[in-house]
């Protein structure tokens, strides 16, 4: 597969869960989980990027390795500004990293920590690792943020029993010395195991006097368009206790962070204000990620997508809006097609309509729409492993949408509507240049490109 321009990817071996989400003195830093040793799902440690406009990355070296002892799964980063843990010298500032320690002699999982006092370039494991073990085989990926309401100012970490579908909150002063406040769940999407949580504070429709909490919960099997999935719940959070505002009772309840088979394990950044929520997820499924041909390189992330919540259907739900940086606008031809150079935005409007993606050597794509879904049809995807080809079908709100937004790149296409309260990602095995033209079964003029950059 040609590798994507504007999605990051490593230069080499295998990439799946973000991990550390973190900005700090103007870089974003993107860790991952990442096998240095090949392109199969295997010794994990933590890659490292990092990136100042969240579209070009730059990789740097292995940030956690695994070794003979452990191998380092998901996780989070923290600033300790206030030294909390003591880890900082005189004129340092500590990056604080809370992963996953998984035994290679008994798979016990439990949370330790590492820290940088260089800005994320060099690690350091602490020695009193762990710091909390519950001799679980399935206690993983904390998501760790400070926390400052009427209950106090501390850390906070939520992590998952996953085979028990259980999310589990715990606090702490210092980063080490962690009790338990309590637990949510199983509730909602259930079929599959329970990964990689997320904790956050939006505003409604950007009211400051009505702030709610998103629990984001992945989830594999049992996603919604199959295989891996993420799912989320709106609620309040009072330092101790996340309550659901309506509990889903099944999986038919839930809410979905994203419609297609390719997002999951998504988890925000720590260090940006709660108005610039900011989440990257992996783009892949595990029901065919470990068959995904082999380019030398396995994985790619999706786009970052600034979060909020808005009134949807008479309830909050999150929607999303891609980061990207500015490109060049793109004419059409003069049969109304569009060359693109491998990846673009395109911001469509329209209620019903029909685009065509295809490039000389490689697949035909259709996504279509109308005011009640999205359809994207990727059935005569070619060379990849079963079942990645299939149509995903995306429902929209009862008051529909007048436009939508693509993200195209080589590769895959990101699909934000209704101004952002439904996303459908999914991966294309393009190769070369792409095509953009509307469907002979279109309605003449039923389709307006307002802009391509």
């Amino acid at each position: 597969m040609t590798r994507p321009l504007v999605h990051f990817t490593p230069a080499r071996n295998w990439m799946n869960d973000p991990n550390g989400l973190v900005f700090h003195d103007g870089r974003y830093h993107l860790f991952f989980q990442y096998n240095p040793q090949g392109t199969v799902h295997a010794n994990m440690s933590w890659g490292h990027a990092s990136s100042t406009d969240l579209v070009t990355w730059t990789e740097h070296p292995v940030a956690i390795p695994f070794d003979e002892h452990e191998q380092i799964f998901s996780g989070s980063a923290v600033v300790d500004t206030g030294n909390t843990a003591g880890f900082a010298g005189p004129g340092e500032t500590a990056l604080v990293a809370i992963y996953t320690s998984v035994s290679e002699s008994t798979g016990i999982q439990s949370q330790a920590l590492a820290y940088s006092v260089d800005d994320g370039e060099t690690w350091t494991k602490y020695a009193g690792n762990p710091v909390l073990d519950r001799e679980s085989t399935d206690f993983r990926d904390p998501k760790v943020f400070r926390y400052a309401g009427p209950a106090g100012e501390y850390w906070v970490m939520v992590a998952v029993e996953a085979v028990d579908r259980q999310v589990v909150l715990y606090r702490s002063d210092d980063l080490k010395q962690w009790s338990f406040l309590s637990a949510y769940g199983p509730a909602g999407a259930v079929d599959g195991i329970w990964e990689c949580p997320d904790l956050f504070p939006l505003a409604v429709d950007g009211d400051l006097e009505d702030v709610r909490w998103v629990l984001v919960i992945s989830l594999n099997p049992g996603g919604i368009a199959g295989g891996s999935g993420t799912q989320y719940v709106v609620g309040a959070f009072d330092g101790v206790t996340f309550t659901a505002d309506q509990p889903p009772g099944s999986a038919e309840d839930a809410d979905w962070l994203d419609h297609g088979p390719d997002c999951y394990a998504g988890v925000s950044f720590n260090g940006l204000p709660d108005d610039r929520r900011t989440l990257i997820a992996w783009m892949s499924n595990w029901e065919y990620a470990r068959d995904w041909p082999d380019e030398g390189w396995r994985g790619a992330m999706t786009i970052a997508r600034r979060l909020g919540l808005a009134t949807v259907d008479g309830r909050p739900q999150l929607i999303a809006e891609p980061v990207v940086t500015a490109g060049a606008a793109v004419a059409p031809e003069t049969d109304g097609s569009f060359a693109l150079p491998g990846a673009a935005r395109i911001d469509l409007t329209g209620v019903t309509g029909e685009v065509v993606l295809a490039s000389e050597d490689g697949p035909r794509v259709v996504l279509r729409w109308s005011p009640d879904e999205v359809v994207f049809d990727r059935t005569s995807a070619t060379a990849v492993p079963d079942p990645f080809p299939g149509v995903q079908r995306m429902p929209l709100p009862a008051e529909g949408m007048e436009a939508l937004t693509l993200i195209v790149d080589r590769g895959s296409i990101e699909v934000f509507a209704a101004d952002g309260a439904r996303t459908l990602t999914c991966l294309v095995p393009w190769t070369g240049q792409i095509v953009l033209s509307a469907s002979p079964g279109a309605e003449p003029g039923s389709i307006e490109v307002r802009s391509l950059t």
